[in-house]
């Protein structure tokens, strides 16, 4: 192995970083939403190509050690793209098999245009509390809530961002959250203690969040274009609607709450939904086996494409045979190739030396408290952007500023808040990040145009630094 006695400068390790942006910029603007299906993924290759030339050429790195850091890297999304393989199925099969409809078809009646908005970020806020667990909880009520969103007429950024948005509350404070788990234990704070003082930023951010979703619900209302009942009565000829049905999401819920692993409760779930689905909707698998089988064979035949492939149901109106569209396993593919790429490209720029490069730009700034809580979330931020997971953000993070922290005397749970507050919430926000990937293809909501209206994901990181210049409930440790 050679030994490296220099690495990249800032300014030449946000080269490839530039050229990632740039080249993102040009793929959007030309394929729009179908940048997804290979255009950005050439992007992330060739950025990762050149982060690869400027350290091996420049700076003498063995391309032995760039291999192994990219291959750990996808290593460490092994579990998430299983986790997405069964979203793909579960998604797909709780839409035909009704559950989603009947939800739906229940929603639209039960929750009030005006309220729906709020409603949707508490709804979800509280489900991934239980959960621990932002992506089951989009994966599941979430995508219901977009369909009663639907219904009620409103803009699909405006639900999504209500989705997420009571989403990460959850993910961030639940004791349930990998991520939550993951930043106390980086930092080296009880799990509790960081749960806790997180409270003194995370509702906050919230309240703010709901008052702006309170009036905007109160203002969009007029702007629905679709009548209710016609929305509810087409559900119902397409599908047989039954409470019955409902007893999928309730075991599911069970499930959750007993914390069984996720891949397990997702299996599970979509497992019962097939069930459910050759009770109540035979008709519909028959009618996606197609001509030409019959009998069982076009049972299996139909319930085998809806988990793996994509699916389309005519009905009366535009929006409801859009809505009900299902794309299966296969809609995750263009998802998982993207997080593959995008973790070549934070493998090459870890082991190329750039990611530490950059970040040593922003301890300068840590002599003060708020400039020392800022640099952390301008980091957080960074990484999200550079490594495209946040789990390697978390851990940066935590590692890099953990002795500046006790070194000025601060308590570590201010680092692991001031992690979550930067990482957790915000990288759903990054198109090529592996939760802006995920919950723009399961939502079928371009990150683009939910990022917006996520107004707690961008709050929460505003709200870490004012709370920070304020001093509130910040103590300075005696030495």
């Amino acid at each position: 192995m050679t030994k490296v006695t220099k690495y990249p400068s800032p300014l030449v390790s946000l080269l490839p970083i530039f050229v990632l942006i740039i080249l993102l910029f040009f793929t959007i603007r030309l394929f729009g939403s179908d940048a997804l299906g290979g255009g950005s993924q050439i992007c992330l290759l060739t950025s990762t190509a050149l982060c690869a030339a400027i350290g091996m050429a420049g700076y003498g790195i063995p391309w032995g050690d760039i291999e192994r850091a990219i291959v750990n890297n996808i290593a460490g999304v092994g579990n998430a793209v299983i986790i997405l393989l069964i979203i793909g199925a579960l998604s797909a099969v709780w839409m035909l098999s009704g559950v989603v409809p009947t939800l739906i078809y229940y929603g639209v009646q039960i929750i009030h245009p005006s309220i729906f908005l709020v409603s949707c970020c508490l709804i979800c806020a509280a489900v991934s509390v239980m959960t621990g667990s932002s992506w089951t909880t989009i994966a599941t009520i979430g995508i219901a809530l977009m369909g009663i969103g639907k219904a009620q007429g409103f803009a699909d950024g405006w639900t999504a961002g209500a989705i997420i948005s009571g989403a990460y509350f959850g993910d961030k404070i639940s004791p349930l959250s990998d991520t939550t788990i993951l930043a106390s234990s980086v930092t080296e704070t009880p799990l509790f203690k960081h749960v806790r003082y997180m409270m003194y930023t995370t509702v906050p951010s919230m309240v703010l969040a709901l008052i702006v979703f309170t009036i905007a619900g109160f203002v969009y209302v007029s702007d629905a274009n679709i009548h209710f009942s016609l929305f509810t009565d087409a559900l119902a000829e397409r599908f047989h609607i039954s409470l019955w049905l409902l007893i999928v999401p309730v075991i599911t819920g069970i499930l959750i709450a007993r914390k069984v692993s996720s891949i397990v409760t997702l299996f599970v779930s979509t497992l019962l939904a097939v069930v459910f689905m050759l009770l109540f909707q035979a008709d519909i698998v028959r009618e996606v086996a197609g001509e030409g089988v019959s009998g069982s064979e076009a049972l299996f035949k139909g319930t085998w494409m809806i988990l793996y492939g994509g699916t389309t149901l005519e009905t009366e109106t535009e929006v409801l045979s859009e809505l009900i569209a299902t794309n299966g396993m296969a809609g995750m593919m263009d998802t998982i190739w993207l997080i593959i790429c995008a973790m070549c490209f934070g493998g090459a720029m870890t082991a190329c030396g750039m990611l530490g490069s950059i970040t040593s730009l922003f301890i300068r700034f840590t002599h003060r408290l708020t400039g020392m809580v800022a640099s952390t979330v301008g980091a957080g931020l960074f990484l999200n952007l550079a490594t495209a997971d946040q789990y390697i953000s978390i851990i940066l993070t935590g590692n890099m500023f953990k002795d500046i922290y006790k070194g000025n005397g601060y308590e570590s749970r201010l680092l692991s808040r001031t992690t979550e507050d930067a990482v957790t919430v915000t990288s759903v926000l990054i198109p090529w990040n592996t939760c802006g990937m995920t919950q723009a293809t399961i939502l079928n909501v371009p990150t683009l145009v939910y990022l917006p209206y996520c107004f707690f994901n961008y709050i929460s990181p505003l709200m870490s630094i004012l709370i920070a210049s304020i001093g509130y409930k910040i103590v300075k440790l005696k030495k």
